[in-house]
């Protein structure tokens, strides 16, 4: 069973007031939090930002041939 809480002065607690008995032995594993720029709209454009030259004129037609080694795709 799984039960889901928050941390609170250095002290686990549980949702809807449920309770372990003490000596229970527990794994606590954080939920990652997403941030508020995750979902932000403007993060797509953001990602050109990280796009790196790679010389390959034709890597936008052809990526499953250079990734897959797929026959190329021509122009046309």
């Amino acid at each position: 069973m799984t039960y889901r809480g928050q941390v609170k002065n250095g002290v686990v607690v549980l949702e809807d007031g449920k309770g372990l008995s003490d000596g229970t032995l527990v794994r606590v594993e954080p939920i990652p939090q997403e941030s508020k720029g995750d979902h932000d709209s403007g993060s797509v454009f953001r990602l050109a930002e990280r796009a790196k030259p790679t010389g390959i004129r034709d890597l936008g037609i052809n990526h499953d041939h250079y990734l897959y080694g797929h026959p190329r795709v021509t122009d046309g």
